[in-house]
């Protein structure tokens, strides 16, 4: 059965559906309150994905399963991926390698890291994901100075307690040194401290120290004492969001570019900032923040157990209303009582969501140069994936790439930006004022001819090399202005592609279809990059026209009127409109009084002329 066949009989009930590719293997799993309506656009429209261009032809057949609602259909998504773990549904990177704690289910239970939550033959129970694997061995490690927890799986001696019952890290259950019972409100106390419920956690402390006291049982006593202190400690160090509150909340935020993401969550837990955790995403794979947004919240809260969903989830990106209620439902069923996104706005929501975005702004400029140190380090092999999947003469040592920028036609400037293996070479970066276009009228295609005239004529004429390989900005048209001119030259063997920002398509002179690199791949990666920079620099420069035009003001018309007086009336009254109604005396405040007299009679004189020619 094609297709076509199998969307007619796709009902219009809420639901999950599967995609299968020709192995029968489960590529994709999703979920939608209206199946027919959901599956059918993957078939119906024009993607701009570049994940969904590469896996929608995979697809060869559907199959469904109807539910009563959209929040059950949601639950059965998530029950499918984890069962699947199909390619397509990958959002977090190496969300697989992310550790959690365990702690097990036994007599005496231990505390352990563990990367496998789904498969793992130890049962217990599960904290985390954790993104930071250092903090987390710190954790651990301020966890079994904090509490004497059993240290070995099997005793080490038959009779006697080991070394760590010695130096205070261990109560020797192996020995029976502690009941099951004692034990396990110590366990309760570690729970408490990584489900973030500090607070709490000093109350009980404090509350078993002083009942060990009045009982006399001072050596129980003083170890509850060194805890409840070393936890207080703990707390000092964390920063105050809410003060004598018991908010719990996840503040996430997200920041991307054309081809990365960063995620990052702030965990407050009792009115504090306990934890931070970053994610890395591929922006190519999603067609909006919002959708990126989607995916995020499936993925992390299917990974997170019941004690780690707090009671409020606030987001920098707005969620539609639709998605916010079911996702409200699913995550109030999973955690056991309600759970609010993006509850009312507060002032302190506010400061807490910049703080969010300021981690994830730093999260993806940490993204930038690591993708750069990549590109860098691999270049060899990035260069020669480039060089192979385009056909190019030359391996691309040299690199130039062009863009175009003006804003409804005025400045019309370009740039140049220069690579050498991979990396910037800014010494070589030119700029270029577009002298071919009239102001108010762009053409981006004459734009485009007149640069790369300029800049080849100027390589031929001085006997300078060419470079390895051209990028221009823009799709098939602007790739044809810049062929027609390299022809025009009279340059032979030149390697010529243009970069389409819609799916990151990479068009090659005399080919119909462009050529798609794949959406994590280093090479994709170096296009985007150095068309990021030739826009930057072009912006830049445009920018920097457009506020020196800006600047110019009635003032540079004053015939006898200093530069250094021009800056101070500016400086201190920012227009000529403003200066135009001072007095001569509010003038001389600044200026001598000859400057004021010029400028005094200079707007006092235009103001006259204007009134003359409103006259019948």
């Amino acid at each position: 059965m094609d297709i076509k066949e199998q969307l007619r009989l796709i009902p219009e009930s809420s639901g999950s559906y599967q995609f299968y590719d020709k192995d029968n293997t489960v590529i994709y799993v999703g979920k939608a309150k209206n199946l027919k309506k959901r599956v059918s656009s993957y078939f119906n429209k024009k993607h701009t994905s570049v994940k969904l261009l590469v896996m929608v032809p995979q697809i060869e057949r559907i199959e469904f399963i109807i539910t009563n609602s959209e929040v059950e259909a949601l639950i059965l998504e998530s029950h499918l991926i984890k069962k699947y773990k199909p390619k397509y549904n990958v959002l977090l990177k190496d969300d697989k390698k992310f550790p959690y704690f365990l702690i097990t289910k036994e007599e005496y239970p231990r505390i352990l890291v563990t990367r496998k939550r789904n498969k793992n033959p130890i049962e217990g129970k599960y904290y985390g994901p954790y993104t930071n694997g250092k903090s987390m061995y710190t954790t651990l490690d301020l966890l079994k100075r904090l509490f004497p927890l059993k240290q070995c799986k099997t005793p080490k001696f038959k009779d006697r307690p080991c070394i760590y019952y010695q130096i205070g890290r261990c109560m020797a259950p192996c020995q029976r040194m502690i009941t099951p019972e004692e034990y396990k409100k110590l366990i309760k106390n570690v729970e408490l401290f990584l489900s973030g419920k500090q607070m709490q956690l000093v109350q009980e402390l404090k509350r078993m120290m002083e009942k060990y006291s009045e009982l006399e049982e001072y050596e129980k006593a003083a170890k509850y004492r060194d805890s409840y202190f070393d936890v207080l400690k703990t707390i000092e160090k964390q920063k105050v969001v809410y003060e004598n509150t018991n908010t719990n909340q996840d503040i996430i935020s997200i920041s991307t570019n054309n081809y990365l993401g960063g995620i990052s969550l702030l965990q407050i837990r009792d009115g504090r900032l306990t934890n931070k955790k970053d994610f890395e995403i591929s922006k190519s794979d999603y067609d909006s923040d919002e959708e990126i947004i989607s995916y995020f919240i499936k993925e992390y809260y299917q990974m997170s157990g019941e004690e780690d969903i707090p009671s409020e989830i606030i987001f920098s990106y707005k969620i539609n209303d639709e998605d916010k209620n079911i996702f409200e439902e699913w995550l109030s069923a999973k955690k056991g009582s309600k759970v609010s996104i993006n509850p009312k706005n507060t002032k302190k929501n506010e400061e807490i969501i910049e703080l969010a975005l300021k981690n994830s702004n730093y999260h993806l400029e940490e993204m930038k140069v690591k993708s750069l140190q990549e590109i860098q380090n691999n270049y060899n092999e990035t260069g020669s994936y480039i060089q192979e999947k385009l056909e190019l003469r030359k391996f691309p040592h040299r690199v130039e790439c062009f863009d175009i920028s003006h804003i409804q036609g005025t400045n019309t400037v370009a740039s140049m930006v220069c690579f050498q293996n991979g990396m910037p070479k800014k010494s070589e970066y030119k700029k270029f004022k577009i002298k071919t276009t009239e102001e108010g009228k762009p053409d981006d295609f004459k734009s485009m001819r007149e640069v790369i005239k300029r800049r080849y004529s100027r390589l031929l004429n001085e006997g300078l090399e060419f470079p390895d390989l051209i990028i221009i900005d823009g799709g098939k048209g602007q790739l044809s202005s810049a062929v027609e001119i390299i022809n025009e030259l009279g340059v032979k063997n030149q390697d010529i592609v243009s970069l389409a920002k819609r799916i990151e398509e990479v068009f090659i002179p005399q080919k119909q279809l462009p050529v798609i690199f794949p959406s994590n791949s280093q090479a994709l990666f170096f296009f985007q990059r150095i068309r990021d920079e030739a826009h930057r620099f072009a912006i830049t420069f445009h920018r920097h026209l457009r506020d020196k035009n800006a600047l110019h003001s009635q003032l540079d018309d004053i015939k006898g009127l200093y530069s250094k007086n021009k800056k101070l009336l500016l400086e201190k009254y920012s227009s000529a409109a403003k200066i135009s109604k001072l007095t001569k005396e509010e003038l001389m405040l600044l200026l001598s009084k000859n400057q004021a007299q010029i400028v005094y009679d200079f707007f006092h004189n235009e103001s006259k002329k204007l009134k003359d020619n409103k006259k019948p």
